[in-house]
């Protein structure tokens, strides 16, 4: 684990999305970086695309619907972890 600096406003940004979200405020950094990430390296992919990967890849394809398409869309585009 390492200490990554921010801003004091985008400190005050991630506390209040982690209040809302009921995560810790790490935890809320965290998830923004990893969708940052998802989201550069697969840019042709929505956000809700993104988590729909990352929740079958998780293995709680139970909880997703693919009957939009998303799932060709996300194993055309090669989503990485």
């Amino acid at each position: 684990m390492g200490i990554v600096k921010i801003s004091d406003e985008l400190h005050d940004e991630v506390r209040k999305a982690s209040s809302t979200m009921v995560r810790s405020i790490n935890a809320q950094a965290e998830f923004w970086i990893k969708v940052g990430m998802l989201a550069e390296m697969n840019p042709t992919l929505t956000f809700t695309e993104l988590m729909r990967e990352q929740m079958k890849q998780a293995e709680l394809s139970g909880l997703i619907s693919e009957s939009d398409g998303s799932k060709a869309a996300a194993e055309e585009a090669g989503v990485h972890e």
